[in-house]
């Protein structure tokens, strides 16, 4: 009988243990999600603050205007026709109010990615922080530290989350689906800064498990920023028939897929207005 009931105790407990860690992981995981939610709720409200006070406005080419001359381009590629589009121009009078740190606007076709973007002086501050500087773990846009908000360095790189309601950079991974893909008016990025308006045509996308090989800034030789690009363009999953050489500049957008792998978007200048 002394055996039977040391086994009946011994199985209570380990019954009482298993409730317990059960419950401990339904309650954290529940603590998560209404977090996430309110995170969402409180950046959803951020966005639609932003659109409603920010103007943006669609300009026609003038002669500040700037086409950066490509070489050997097929007279069938889209360069021809995205040359033509209107660059987008928007003012930051409001923005700056709110965030002395907004250096640029973002829009990417064929996703929702169409938000002012920050910089700090690391590359951690705005992943758990929203534009207006509260704490959220949706984060915000922000451009790498290391760029020149001012010019556009030969490599600018571009972060934000990857987050399952598709906000910040959530939708960046449109660009890995063969609607996307199809549709070749997506291939076109748009920033506008204090500074200047610029058109950007992709040349590659992918998803990558995680690396910081693509995310370099300063490059020692022409030569080392064209095999550069080139890996670039080696790496993309569809062939934009883009080349890259020493008088381009990149624009570089990175975001996480899973906690394993990125999906990156780089795109070069092909035309600029000052302001």
């Amino acid at each position: 009988m002394k055996r039977k009931r040391r086994k009946i105790k011994w199985k209570n407990v380990i019954l009482l243990l298993f409730l317990l860690v059960f419950t401990t992981i339904f309650i954290i995981s529940l603590v998560n999600i209404i977090k996430w939610l309110v995170d969402n709720k409180n950046s959803d409200k951020v966005i639609e603050e932003i659109y409603e006070t920010t103007d943006i406005n669609e300009v026609n080419d003038n002669e500040n205007t700037e086409i950066i001359t490509q070489e050997d381009v097929d007279e069938k590629n889209p360069y021809w026709d995205y040359i033509k589009m209107n660059l987008i121009d928007v003012d930051f009078s409001s923005l700056k109010k709110e965030n002395p740190s907004t250096v640029g606007w973002i829009q990417v076709n064929g996703t929702n990615i169409n938000y002012p973007f920050v910089q700090a002086e690391d590359n951690s501050f705005y992943l758990n922080h929203s534009f207006n500087k509260s704490k959220n773990e949706a984060g915000w846009v922000f451009m790498d530290y290391r760029n020149n908000n001012k010019d556009f360095d030969k490599n600018t790189i571009i972060y934000a989350h990857g987050r399952l309601n598709k906000i910040m950079f959530g939708s960046l991974r449109n660009i890995l689906t063969t609607s996307w893909v199809n549709n070749t008016d997506n291939f076109i990025v748009k920033l506008s800064t204090e500074y200047e308006n610029t058109l950007w045509q992709i040349f590659s996308i992918y998803k990558i498990p995680t690396t910081s090989d693509y995310i370099k800034v300063n490059f020692t030789s022409d030569k080392v920023f064209e095999e550069f690009g080139q890996m670039l363009i080696n790496r993309s999953q569809y062939n934009f028939n883009t080349n890259i050489n020493s008088n381009d500049k990149i624009l570089t957008l990175s975001t996480c897929y899973d906690n394993d792998n990125k999906v990156v978007l780089h795109a070069k200048l092909i035309k600029r207005k000052k302001k």
